[in-house]
């Protein structure tokens, strides 16, 4: 295993299971000291650190990035990870939910990013990267407001990339597919035929399976490590081939 995480301290958000638990632990495992900001952190354990954080409140997250910090005594990279779904097109959900969804995928990200730049730009190896989607550059149907809200992560993601590389901050984004995590096993457990759902959704993506959460960990550690110091502004498809490939039907 690498060690190009070796004395940096990290904090990924939502990393109390699924992607950002993968990510931090893939962090440490790699040298990192990771601090894990999660609405229920009960189940972090050493070596991560948790904390209570929820995006939707600044003051939440300021006080919990403030406490993470002192913890790990800096801090050299962010993972913008924590995250909801929402499903239906945009005559099925509500104006509640849409503020909602909003706040947590989009203005979540700021708030923790805006919490944590005055620290990352004391360090010398600064990278933010932000969970993406497939959703943000491939039109999925019954998914309007959660593809809006990555979406605009998307452009959120270059727009700071643009305004802080000179400040020596890498920003970068990751762009799963439908990925085997905790939010879409509820999802399956909920459609009338779970099994002829996950075939759906498998067999939309070319590698004919779900991305797993440790393959997401991996592509956004990738981007994080010092090792990609000359990456910024780049959005990375893990996706099992569904952006840009078109295969033919099997047997044809």
């Amino acid at each position: 295993m690498s060690a190009d995480f070796e004395g940096l301290k990290a904090l990924v958000t939502g990393g109390a299971s699924g992607i950002g638990r993968a990510t931090a632990e893939l962090l440490a495992a790699r040298g990192a000291r990771v601090a894990v900001l999660d609405l229920d952190p009960s189940t972090v354990d050493k070596p991560l650190l948790g904390f209570r954080a929820d995006v939707t409140d600044d003051a939440s997250v300021r006080e919990a990035v403030a406490a993470a910090v002192a913890d790990l005594g800096g801090l050299d990279v962010l993972i913008n990870n924590a995250g909801i779904g929402a499903q239906g097109t945009v005559e099925d959900n509500a104006d509640d939910e849409w503020h909602r969804v909003l706040d947590v995928n989009v203005v979540g990200m700021v708030r923790t990013a805006r919490a944590a730049l005055p620290h990352l730009r004391e360090s010398a190896h600064a990278a933010i990267v932000n969970t993406c989607s497939i959703a943000a550059t491939a039109g999925l149907p019954q998914r309007a407001l959660y593809s809006a809200t990555k979406g605009a992560v998307l452009s959120l993601t270059l727009a700071m990339a643009a305004d802080h590389l000179r400040e020596g901050v890498r920003v970068n984004c990751v762009n799963p597919g439908t990925a085997d995590t905790p939010w879409v096993g509820r999802l399956l457990d909920a459609a009338a035929d779970p099994a002829a759902e996950r075939a759906a959704l498998e067999s939309r993506q070319p590698s004919g399976r779900l991305v797993s959460a440790d393959e997401v960990a991996g592509a956004i550690v990738y981007l994080a490590s010092p090792l990609s110091g000359a990456t910024t502004g780049t959005a990375l498809a893990v996706d099992g081939g569904m952006q840009g490939l078109r295969l033919r039907p099997v047997g044809q």
